[in-house]
């Protein structure tokens, strides 16, 4: 049986591209045509279709808001998005209101095939471009948040006092682990913590948790207290 798909966009040239190119896969077979995104909710909540190849930018409620409606009335449905733009936002937007496939409308025919067959079979898809500009967008992210954790103030020798310290170690305990005289550790323990503008193990502790440095312990629910 070919994989049903429903073809969403206001331009029927655009429509009628993407009807030329399924037409030559018998795998997939158009079911219907949408030029709004109402009237494509509306069309999903009769004929439940296997897939919905949906542009962004309708005349009237967006492709975004349209894949939530979508998804509430046939959660089976699986949604591919297409835009001219390759904005990080508009793609994380499409992927968090349901979507499993992104595409640029520059893409190629050969492309598009391959993302409905991902998706047809339970993955996703995403253009090459706009992996691209999410790893981008990911990694400045992480770099801005890095920027502003406290540890990042203290020294490497610092850093590894306040993970003992957040794991219970004393300051003996330290010296031994560390190979460090104790008045040093001491001295450590007092810097870091100062630079953190804490003034007692559990707000070391609570930085080293929320700076990642330590995670916590899997508990066994078959555990009394």
């Amino acid at each position: 049986m070919p994989h049903n798909v429903l073809l969403v966009d206001d331009h029927r040239l655009m429509r009628d591209g993407v009807k030329s190119i399924l037409e030559r896969h018998s795998e997939f077979q158009v079911i219907g045509e949408s030029a709004t995104g109402a009237d494509a909710v509306e069309i999903c909540r009769k004929e439940r279709p296997e897939l919905v190849l949906m542009d962004i930018s309708l005349p009237d409620i967006s492709g975004i808001e349209a894949s939530r409606e979508i998804l509430r009335y046939s959660p089976q449905t699986r949604i591919l998005m297409m835009s001219m733009h390759d904005d990080e936002h508009l793609i994380l937007a499409a992927i968090r209101s349901g979507a499993r496939a992104f595409l640029l409308q520059t893409a190629s025919g050969s492309d598009l095939i391959e993302a409905l067959r991902n998706v047809a079979n339970g993955g996703s898809y995403l253009s090459p471009e706009v992996s691209d500009r999410l790893v981008s967008r990911i990694q400045t992210e992480d770099m801005r948040r890095r920027a502003g954790l406290p540890i990042d103030l203290l020294s490497p020798r610092e850093v590894q006092v306040l993970r003992l310290v957040a794991q219970g170690k004393t300051s003996k305990d330290i010296a031994v682990i560390l190979n460090l005289g104790l008045q040093t550790v001491r001295s450590y323990r007092k810097t870091l913590m100062k630079k953190l503008g804490v003034n007692n193990v559990a707000g070391v502790t609570q930085i080293a948790f929320s700076s990642g440095l330590m995670q916590p312990k899997a508990t066994n629910a078959n555990t009394m207290g």
